[in-house]
């Protein structure tokens, strides 16, 4: 137990054991749930409680009826598990600071303005969860259960997600980073 405090208490982890622990808990995912990785689906759930709540004529329609009903779901439930993970992982590192964007790496690139970087990062947002949606799945659904399945279309994914993630870093970060 103290062996493995120890390595929760670091600060980086090394890529491959975390290849192996996040494979193992996909595996597990799969074998007691029974259920794949995957987190797009939490914030389908959630605006399809909330508009229940507010507008239940609104889920009058195929998509909430049949493909995504709202209700506490599991990806709810493992979206709060990565969330509280990355606290406790956080706080037993050291490493938690709340902070306020923009960041330095951000300062030094675009400037310092907050509402240019808020505005940035709930664009980067919506179109990551519409194209999640076009595709039928986020990274962790795609990438990591498709790919745990041998599924083609999880490694034209990764392909894809490589070859125009790499240049838009490339652009937006003129090489800095």
């Amino acid at each position: 137990m103290k062996w493995l405090m120890a390595q929760v208490r670091k600060k980086e982890w090394s890529p491959y054991a975390a290849g192996i622990l996040l494979g193992l808990v996909a595996v597990v995912s799969i074998w007691i749930p029974n259920q794949l990785l995957g987190a797009s689906g939490t914030f389908e759930s959630v605006a399809g409680l909330l508009e229940k709540a507010v507008y239940p004529a609104g889920l009058e329609n195929v998509y909430f009826k049949f493909v995504m009903p709202p209700g506490v779901t599991w990806q709810m439930w493992l979206v709060l598990g990565i969330f509280f993970g990355a606290l406790f992982s956080a706080v037993a590192s050291g490493d938690f600071k709340v902070r306020w964007v923009p960041d330095v790496q951000w300062v030094q690139v675009f400037g310092p303005s907050r509402w240019k970087r808020w505005l940035v990062a709930f664009v980067g947002g919506v179109i990551l969860e519409y194209g999640a949606g076009l595709a039928g799945g986020c990274t962790s659904g795609l990438a990591i259960s498709g790919g745990l399945l041998l599924a083609p279309s999880a490694f034209l994914f990764i392909a894809g997600m490589f070859m125009s993630g790499i240049p838009t870093a490339l652009i937006l970060y003129r090489r800095k980073y």
